[in-house]
């Protein structure tokens, strides 16, 4: 008989998370000031491995030793390529890329199958070119993107999802249709019988999901045009909580995530209007900021940011996601956001969550740090690794006492409870009390961290990563200290 497991996830700076009894002289029952419940009995949207996915780019040199390697360290199932915008102008047949893209020749489609994905054996998404035929004079072919679905049939190349088009919605994107970036002409070019992308990609392999992009509240309308005249299998989304100059620890930390919460509502609210409830979202991309990327991106905030965003994806039943961007993305004081307000020790950002190495992709100047070294939001997903597994259930959780700077998200974990904790509070320590529903006791907690204090080691170009404390046997509820800034996952055996 298996021993069932709890695990709980706690968010603190403590350098060592320990019951409070354990940790100070005063009274338990004096120190617990916030309370969290999970009621086991209340089961939601089920879990997946899947939401731990890093977007993969076509300027980056895929070849490189131990790429697969560094990912699935950080706990990364799944994989979107060949990148953002690139992949309306990207071309397989030719490996190029209209209006004068780079593509780096150690970065084709083969190189990032066998030398990326088979190693790692992640999960592979496709984004299909909308924005340009081979010729570039027109938009784009499905016939292409069907040679595409083609190509990896036949070559033994599992990919899951194919997306048609990148964020073609917006004006940045490159469309070479007669009407750009408009919704009807999307969704036309998808549904068109034999000759659309849906219908020529299915042609090719029966099997094969094809999705559509959607932007809820976008002006003209988007959803309501795409999602009621497209056909499609799954919906993806994109979601940057914040532009350049306007960057805010504070918002980023206590509030971001919650609103990326709201925004897949209103997807799914779309959805639903358009006679397509249930239809599986896809988060394509997600990003503190949208462009220019500054001293934010290589801080502990972001990474405070994705592990709560990864919490409301488990809650939401959001059947993969894939954050921008795995490696291949730096920038420095002339490009990004540098402001004294915005925690961080780094002379260097950028998307990228696993360094590129020395010089940084794009960043010559950067404090040196050898390829693969994990910066801060990569261990988010390393902890979360422990907490999204196949097969289990998101539950509820019940908030009390002086509880305003605690997030908390619940889940199955091998018959037990997960419970997912974040303190926001900069500067304050928060007292909480744990429970769960019908359980007293257990014979091993484990807590398995990475804290403010260990980030801070970064200055030094020091990058710890997380550290595991077993208190061993302990009672329920637990009393525990949640300090600024932290991430903590707390396995409890039932």
């Amino acid at each position: 008989m298996h021993q069932q497991t709890k695990v709980f996830w706690f968010f603190s700076s403590e350098k060592n998370i320990l019951p409070c009894a354990l940790l100070l002289a005063a009274p338990c029952t004096a120190l617990a000031q916030a309370t969290v419940t999970v009621n086991p009995a209340s089961i939601g949207a089920p879990v997946t491995d899947q939401i731990l996915g890093m977007n993969m780019a076509n300027w980056f040199d895929q070849t490189q030793t131990g790429l697969a390697g560094f990912l699935r360290k950080g706990g990364i199932k799944a994989l979107r390529w060949p990148g953002g915008s690139i992949s309306d102008t990207f071309h397989l047949a030719t490996e190029s890329e209209c209006n004068g893209g780079y593509v780096n020749n150690n970065a084709t489609f083969p190189d990032f199958v066998s030398d990326v994905v088979k190693p790692g054996k992640f999960d592979l998404a496709i984004t299909v070119n909308y924005g340009s035929n081979a010729a570039c004079n027109a938009g784009g072919d499905p016939s292409e993107a069907a040679a595409w679905v083609t190509y990896a049939k036949a070559n033994d190349i599992a990919v899951s999802h194919w997306t048609v088009g990148n964020e073609v919605y917006g004006s940045w994107e490159y469309d070479l249709h007669a009407q750009k970036n408009d919704a009807a002409t999307y969704a036309a070019a998808v549904a068109a019988p034999k000759t659309g992308f849906y219908a020529a990609m299915k042609a090719a392999n029966k099997k094969a999901q094809v999705g559509v992009v959607v932007e809820p509240g976008w002006s003209p309308p988007w959803d309501p045009i795409v999602l009621s005249q497209a056909t499609y299998d799954f919906v993806e989304f994109h979601y940057y909580a914040q532009n350049p100059g306007q960057e805010s620890d504070s918002y980023l930390v206590g509030q971001a995530a919650q609103d990326f919460a709201t925004a897949i509502v209103a997807v799914k609210s779309d959805l639903a209007t358009a006679g397509h409830a249930n239809t599986p979202i896809y988060v394509g991309e997600l990003g503190s900021v949208s462009y220019n990327p500054g001293k934010q991106t290589s801080s502990i905030t972001q990474a405070l940011y994705a592990g709560q965003v990864l919490g409301e994806m488990m809650n939401a039943g959001v059947v993969r996601s894939t954050w921008w961007l795995g490696f291949g993305g730096c920038s420095d004081a002339t490009q990004g956001n540098w402001s004294n307000t915005l925690y961080g020790w780094q002379n260097f950002g950028g998307y990228m969550v696993w360094s590129d190495g020395t010089p940084e992709y794009g960043c010559s100047n950067a404090t040196p740090t050898s390829l693969g070294t994990m910066l801060p939001t990569s261990r988010a997903f390393e902890l979360f690794s422990l907490v999204a597994k196949n097969g289990e259930h998101a539950l509820g959780v019940t908030l009390g006492g002086q509880s305003g700077d605690v997030r908390a998200y619940a889940a199955t974990l091998k018959g037990g409870t997960s419970l997912v904790l974040f303190n926001v509070n900069e500067t304050a320590s928060v007292p909480v009390t744990v429970s769960v529903t019908g359980v007293s006791s257990s014979p091993s907690v484990t807590v398995n961290s990475y804290d403010k204090a260990i980030y801070d080691k970064s200055q030094n170009n020091v990058w710890a990563g997380p550290k595991e404390t077993k208190l061993g046997a302990q009672s329920l509820p637990l009393a525990l200290t949640l300090a600024p800034w932290s991430m903590n996952v707390v396995r409890v055996a039932e």
